[in-house]
């Protein structure tokens, strides 16, 4: 199967997946309907596994269009299928969820919802990740490929996933059978916008492009006590900032200098007054790192390294640090060659080469790697979409830091050229992938 992939590429690449200009065109026609669209996903979004209005709308969508669909896959998931002839089977995924962030866009169409997370919390909700940009380009897509399915040949399998903030509506949809119910797909796309581009820009990464997200319940033990009298005392909350302390020469010292990683302690809990030492202390970490060698060299360093600071403040056996490795763990998402490579010379003929950039990886999380993990015969890709308002861009002279980041409650992309030009990119890319072999 790759050997075709290969030769439709090159078949492709020759002819060009679709005239540019024939193709903007198109979208640019179809764009009033779909910034409706996105202003109702915007106004109204959902929280992880909550998708059920969000995922109606796609799968009426795609029903629309002839796509065979099925909801309720992985709690709220949807399948749309297309079968085209013979070839390769595609998959292009958009999520669906919502954050726990009250809006502050002042947008006219700002987000006023609120909800309830998992743990019974009221909260804001928003899309400050841009998954409303990500479904909308979705039924872009699907709309342009339909319009030209005498282009492309092979199987379309469209996917709106669930709970993409949470790192388990990819494992969702693959525990209740997704390549076993359906087509499973040789490649599998998906795109996601991006604070750090402005609007118009695509941005590519070879290789690892994000990171594998462990997070860890870190609980360091003590013997309370008076704080007058703290020889009387072992003090968690001494031995929990050694413990902090000591972690960060786990990448300063431990890993290879040309390997990335992080370890950050996002949480320090611990005490209740002034002048009494408590019990125990507890610590929220999240450790990034790319290669599953560097994966391990830090999370089992923070398990030695709290045991022996312990060991080092005299602690009893009995009173060892607990360090709990959480569900929500992710693995890194890869790009895959020769998909990436390829899918990048489309991208600049499509688009032209001001606007394709080779981008950097970076140490967020994503479990659209799961997919190619799930079956590494898998081509897969995932790029980006800038969205930043180009004024915005252009005022801050392109320095990121002084513009608000993905999930921040100020976050908006600029719309329209940021679901233009997703849309453009996607297709662009899927006829690629399904160009008839000649």
């Amino acid at each position: 199967m790759r050997h075709l992939f290969l030769l439709a590429s090159a078949a492709a690449l020759s002819a060009g997946p679709a005239a540019a200009e024939p193709l903007a065109a198109a979208i640019k026609a179809d764009l009033p309907s779909l910034i409706a669209i996105y202003r109702d996903l915007h106004a109204n979004p959902e929280l992880s596994f909550q998708e059920a209005r969000s995922a109606g709308i796609l799968a009426a969508e795609a029903r629309k269009l002839g796509f065979q669909v099925t909801t309720g896959v992985g709690k709220t998931g949807v399948v749309a299928v297309m079968k085209n002839g013979p070839g390769p089977v595609l998959m292009i995924r958009a999520d669906m969820d919502a954050l726990p962030i009250t809006e502050q866009t002042g947008l006219p169409y700002a987000s006023k919802v609120k909800g309830r997370t998992r743990e019974g919390a009221e909260t804001g909700v928003m899309h400050a990740c841009g998954h409303d940009m990500h479904m909308t380009a979705w039924i872009g897509v699907a709309r342009r490929l339909v319009a030209m399915k005498q282009s492309w040949s092979g199987t379309l399998v469209m996917i709106g996933q669930p709970a993409e903030e949470l790192g388990l509506g990819a494992k969702a949809m693959l525990d209740d059978g997704l390549f076993k119910r359906f087509p499973k797909p040789d490649t599998a796309l998906a795109l996601h916008d991006s604070s750090d581009l402005p609007a118009g820009m695509v941005g590519y990464i070879e290789g690892y492009a994000l990171a594998n997200v462990d997070t860890i319940d870190l609980t360091v033990k003590g013997v309370g006590g008076h704080g007058a009298y703290p020889q009387r005392t072992r003090d968690p909350i001494v031995l929990g900032a050694r413990i902090v302390t000591a972690l960060q020469t786990l990448v300063s010292r431990e890993i290879d200098p040309t390997q990335a990683g992080v370890v950050t302690v996002g949480s320090f809990i611990g005490g209740s007054k002034h002048n009494v030492i408590p019990d125990e202390v507890k610590l929220q970490l999240t450790v990034r790192s790319y290669t599953p060698e560097v994966r391990k060299i830090l999370v089992d360093g923070i398990a030695r390294i709290a045991k022996g600071e312990a060991i080092a403040a005299g602690m009893p056996e009995d009173r060892m640090p607990i360090v709990k490795l959480a569900d929500e763990s992710l693995p890194a998402t890869f790009n895959t060659e020769p998909l990436t490579g390829r899918i990048a010379e489309v991208f600049t003929r499509q688009l032209g080469a001001a606007r394709v950039v080779k981008a950097k990886p970076q140490m967020g999380g994503e479990d659209f790697g799961r997919y190619y993990l799930a079956d590494r015969s898998i081509q897969s890709l995932i790029f980006r979409v800038g969205g930043v308002p180009q004024g915005k861009w252009d005022a801050v002279k392109g320095e990121v830091t002084k513009l608000p980041s993905l999930h921040s409650s100020l976050w908006a992309p600029d719309a329209e050229p940021t679901i233009a030009t997703g849309i453009e990119a996607m297709t662009a890319a899927a006829l690629t992938v399904l160009a008839k072999s000649k």
